[in-house]
């Protein structure tokens, strides 16, 4: 118990979010982002069906959106994020619901209490992402699911940077410092967050030594969206889906 007070003492807005929580909430409605409504959502909520999972805990729930998608198959789902602005408006809008303030590398509960847990977007916020990892694998029960949803890595190696003019006029998308761990503070919208850029690799062997399996992997196509946004996404798809298993 000393090891959860000391983590929850921390400060929420380390990677910037509790300042960002109003803007975030101002900015998303609730079909989500091109990535969460027309790429991710589908297949992480079949995933999560396809569990056969009871319980499911979603750590960094944020607004409690996934949380409450998660209704529809059914799931009793519990949400846990640090920001206390998005606490409030996940049981605000969802009186019924499980939600709680604290961090992923100190989850508040017993051993083996929830059949999935999901990082849905969430890892590139958590600082101690390795530590993250076994607090979810610690409260899974036996023979349950770990589902990610992340940025693809080659993506966050970028930086700030984003998309680059080429002096013909078309556009693409440079690779940063990919094999370097970094921070990295973003600003858009009236947000300022930190989101980690990690080598594949580096999620991988986190995940491994924790002693998971590795049972699904997935590169999800956009299922519909602008033609815009469809066509830039296949051409640098910035997403990814894994599904590990616990023995």
């Amino acid at each position: 118990m000393e090891d959860i007070v000391e983590m929850v003492s921390r400060d929420p807005d380390e990677n910037g979010w509790l300042s960002s929580s109003q803007a975030w909430l101002s900015r998303m409605p609730e079909a989500g982002d091109f990535a969460r409504e027309f790429v991710l959502d589908r297949p992480m909520l079949e995933r999560a069906r396809l569990s056969q999972a009871n319980t499911m805990l979603d750590i960094g729930c944020g607004d409690g959106r996934f949380c409450r998608l998660a209704k529809e198959l059914p799931l009793k789902a519990t949400g846990i994020d640090p920001v206390e602005p998005f606490i409030q408006h996940a049981q605000k809008i969802d009186p019924d619901g499980h939600y709680l303030a604290g961090f992923a590398e100190a989850l508040p509960f017993e051993d083996a209490q929830f059949d999935l847990a999901v990082f849905y977007l969430s890892l590139i916020d958590i600082a101690d992402m390795g530590t993250a990892i076994q607090e979810a694998e610690r409260v899974i029960r036996p023979g349950g699911t770990i589902l990610i949803a992340n940025l693809a890595s080659f993506f966050t190696s970028n930086g700030t940077t984003g998309w680059v003019k080429d002096n013909d006029g078309s556009d693409h998308y440079p690779l940063g410092t990919y094999l370097e761990e970094k921070g990295n503070w973003c600003e858009w919208d009236g947000l300022r967050i930190r989101n980690w850029h990690r080598p594949l690799s580096t999620y991988m062997s986190a995940l491994l030594n924790a002693g998971l399996t590795l049972t699904y992997f997935d590169e999800p196509q956009p299922s519909g969206g602008p033609e815009g946004l469809v066509k830039r996404y296949y051409q640098t798809p910035f997403t990814m889906m894994m599904e590990w298993r616990k023995p």
